[in-house]
């Protein structure tokens, strides 16, 4: 079974840093695409950042030169730098990613999400 596991999160001061983790575990062959999502109180969820599994990245317009995503594909582990963070932030970010784990096809999976508060 896959399982994707996000840690990290925490309260932070506005202008602070966090950086959250994501990481695969199970049985399966290959990780494709990733990115971290978020979704705050009352709002849809959104795409922060996604990251190809060749390393090609693209930003949601509110984090770019902020966030900074990545990932070490021997690790099976994605990773999410924020710096310069605003309380407009604050939001549960949720791991998402496309594995092969066999015939028939890519499945996506999410993860059980982590906290993040930023706040004075």
């Amino acid at each position: 079974q896959v399982q994707l596991v996000e840690s990290g999160g925490g309260l932070v001061q506005p202008g602070g840093s966090l950086r959250l983790s994501c990481a695969a575990s199970g049985s399966f062959f290959s990780i494709y695409g990733m990115g971290w999502y978020r979704q705050a109180p009352g709002k849809q969820r959104e795409l922060v950042a996604d990251i190809t599994r060749e390393s090609t990245t693209n930003y949601a317009d509110s984090v770019k030169g902020r966030f900074t995503i990545s990932r070490d594909n021997a690790k099976n582990t994605m990773y999410l730098q924020m710096n310069s963070l605003k309380p407009e932030d604050t939001a549960v970010y949720y791991c998402n990613a496309d594995i092969y784990a066999g015939a028939p096809a890519l499945r996506n999976y999410w993860g059980q999400g982590t906290q993040v508060i930023v706040s004075s």
